[in-house]
């Protein structure tokens, strides 16, 4: 297995790099600037230059010499603008997929969020544009022959890692570390059956191998 991570500098895309350097996981950080690319590998971290705005065969090429047969997608514009949540959060997940399932790359892992499909949350929500973009990034996914899985987390935290979770559902809700986040990443990536599956969790009392199977 090797890992590309989409969205590596971004807060769960940081953890996740020190979680699968934990489980001796190879893997490469995605990355969209010169910059973090250099201070990665400054620190001994592989790379490769993604630009989800760019082209569809620019991100072929750079998604096929990443070496990479499995790809996380944990990237997102933060709040950069409606534009830009549009650009990256939907059409650049997208491609993604487009480009993984062009070139035989089989598995993927989505970081989407708690509600992503009820809309009646969405309003309330304050984010609402990034709701949309990942619920239909969501749905793009379903539709593919890729053996995905698909994550739901609750409120996104830095706090330290809990270490367990619970699946919830409808109403339900919650919050959950960002560590939890990426050691959950980590649980699904070694778990083959996680495969063409979704999970929404939250901070609980089970173990992430007792949740996500």
């Amino acid at each position: 297995m090797k890992v590309l991570i989409i969205g590596a500098h971004g807060k769960v895309g940081r953890l996740l790099i020190g979680e699968l350097q934990s489980k001796n996981i190879d893997f490469v950080a995605g990355l969209r600037s010169e910059e973090q690319i250099k201070s990665y590998k400054e620190n001994n971290i592989p790379t490769q230059f993604i630009d989800l705005t760019g082209s569809l065969d620019d991100l072929k090429n750079s998604i096929e010499a990443s070496g990479a047969d499995t790809i996380v997608f944990s990237a997102g514009a933060g709040g950069a603008g409606y534009d830009l949540t549009i650009q990256i959060d939907l059409d650049g997940a997208i491609k993604t997929m487009m480009v993984a399932e062009g070139i035989g790359i089989r598995r993927y892992i989505m970081v989407s969020s708690i509600f992503s499909d009820d809309r009646s949350k969405w309003d309330a929500s304050g984010i609402k544009p990034y709701m949309i973009a990942k619920h239909y990034a969501d749905v793009h996914l379903r539709g593919t022959e890729l053996d995905y899985t698909i994550i739901h987390p609750g409120g996104l935290t830095d706090d330290e890692s809990i270490g367990k979770i619970k699946l919830v559902s409808g109403d339900e809700s919650g919050t959950v570390p960002r560590i939890d986040v990426a050691k959950a990443i980590v649980q699904i990536l070694q778990t083959p059956s996680t495969g063409k599956k979704e999970f929404s969790f939250v901070s609980g009392d089970s173990s992430f191998a007792d949740v996500l199977k």
